[in-house]
């Protein structure tokens, strides 16, 4: 299965990091690293607890289908930039698309973030803005090109966050925030990130 972790990585280079580094104004390349390494676990951590119910990974989806088809990863250095167009506005609106994944728990991400990478608050934030429609154009180019369905989707959400968190600088600061009722397990935390939260996202936009 594929292992949405290694490609996103895998887009998301030296000369990238180093494109970041220099949007994000005073972080060192090893902070940047270090924070990609830990957004992209928090955004498919949070994504594969969205999608552990079939409401969820139906709604995800349709909103996958309709704006997420892959073309942002075409130029990730330009988007990054701010210099690359985009034809869909609702694929690169990082800030719409964090705060319905996180909802309310995006302070709490922000926070895990900073102490994973040595990044500001303000850093963080804009990092986790800047990956949100990378992650999300990968996840809909994986599911156009393996045609995954509901069940598909869930599953390499689940593979990829986990692998994410084996390799995050500080997994056990990512458990954490993603078990959020603090009882060990990943399961039943769907529900703190809402998916309410995520219909609106993929479902009225």
């Amino acid at each position: 299965m594929a292992d949405l972790f290694d490609m996103l990585q895998s887009q998301v280079g030296e000369s990238l990091v180093g494109a970041m580094t220099n949007q994000l104004g005073g972080a060192t390349q090893q902070q940047t690293s270090e924070g990609v390494s830990g957004a992209m676990s928090i955004l498919m951590g949070a994504l594969a607890r969205n999608a552990s119910k079939p409401e969820g990974a139906s709604a995800l989806g349709a909103a996958l289908d309709r704006d997420h088809d892959g073309s942002i990863l075409d130029d990730i250095a330009g988007f990054v930039n701010g210099t690359s167009p985009i034809n869909n506005t609702k694929a690169a609106n990082g800030a719409g698309i964090l705060g319905h994944i996180l909802g309310g728990q995006q302070s709490g991400a922000i926070d895990s973030l900073m102490k994973m990478s040595g990044l500001s608050k303000n850093q963080s934030s804009s990092l986790l803005i800047k990956l949100a429609p990378i992650v999300l154009g990968m996840l809909g180019k994986q599911k156009k090109s393996q045609g995954l369905d509901m069940s598909g989707l869930s599953n390499i959400l689940n593979s990829s966050a986990e692998s994410a968190r084996q390799r995050s600088p500080k997994p056990d600061l990512l458990t954490s925030f993603l078990d959020q009722d603090g009882d060990g397990s990943l399961k039943g935390e769907a529900t703190r990130f809402g998916f309410g939260i995520l219909k609106n996202l993929f479902g009225r936009r």
